[in-house]
């Protein structure tokens, strides 16, 4: 898998938009997620954190089970811990809260399990998100980034419609985002780090890195080539990236094209213009 680091592809206006998605996830993963702080100073991973952590999820995540059928968890981990006759545990009971799957959607697209999950996604955002806003627009971007979350999250959850296993960040939506930007700039070119023995450095066009990119999500989604396909929500990229070139195909037509360096540079020659 190639590692994408910069795009060249400069955009007109100042993608505010997506800069603040960006430091809201931040924000909310840095100051928000149980267990962060803890594990920043090293002394995360305690049972406390671990059944915080579980019903905070519990609450804001998207549960495909709840989306689908409203299937609403009698008994839900409080945050509190205890003794059972199986030894130490997180303690579960009645919500005390009145939770919206809907909502959740909305919610979950700010949560991430890792800094990598969230280092990930903001990568993906902040190379190919500018170009897709200066495209759009501030507001039009900002529902388009939503519809494709949404769209993701729900297209997940109907595969899996009787999972009770949480499910967060914000993939479906950039996903969304890489979608438009194969449609819109198919020929723009995208420094990327390709792992061959060391990082070699590639200028590649968008069609190879984004196509390389689904396409490994659509194999995974199937469950093959992978060992842990159920711990992530491949099948939401799939839906998220298939949803974003929908929607962006009207804006096909006008759409500017990008600079575009001939051949396949790497090394010193992919530096310049970048």
């Amino acid at each position: 898998m190639v590692i994408p680091v910069h795009d060249v592809n400069p955009a007109r206006r100042t993608p505010w938009v997506t800069y603040a998605l960006i430091i809201a996830n931040i924000v909310v993963f840095v100051a928000l997620t149980p267990g962060v702080v803890g594990s920043l100073t090293g002394g995360g991973g305690s049972l406390a954190d671990l059944c915080h952590l579980q019903s905070f999820l519990e609450r804001w995540a998207v549960v495909p089970r709840e989306l689908i059928h409203h299937q609403l968890p009698n008994l839900v981990p409080t945050g509190a811990t205890g003794v059972g006759p199986r030894g130490a545990g997180c303690v579960i009971g009645p919500p005390r809260y009145d939770k919206s799957p809907e909502l959740s959607v909305l919610t979950a697209m700010f949560l991430h399990g890792g800094w990598l999950h969230l280092l990930g996604n903001m990568l993906f955002l902040w190379i190919f998100g500018n170009n897709i806003e200066d495209r759009m627009g501030h507001v039009r971007f900002l529902l388009f980034y939503l519809v494709c979350g949404y769209a993701a999250a729900y297209g997940f959850a109907l595969l899996n419609a009787g999972s009770g296993e949480p499910l967060i960040g914000a993939s479906g939506a950039v996903a969304g985002v890489l979608g438009a930007y194969l449609v819109l700039y198919p020929k723009a070119r995208v420094w990327v780090l390709v792992p061959f023995l060391i990082f070699l450095p590639l200028r590649l066009p968008a069609w190879i890195v984004l196509g390389l990119w689904f396409g490994l999500q659509a194999v995974y989604s199937a469950g093959q080539g992978v060992t842990d396909a159920g711990t992530v929500a491949y099948a939401a990229h799939v839906v998220g990236f298939v949803v974003g070139m929908l929607l962006a195909w009207p804006l096909k037509p006008g759409t500017p094209p990008p600079p575009e360096p001939r051949g396949m540079l790497f090394g010193r020659r992919a530096r310049p213009g970048w």
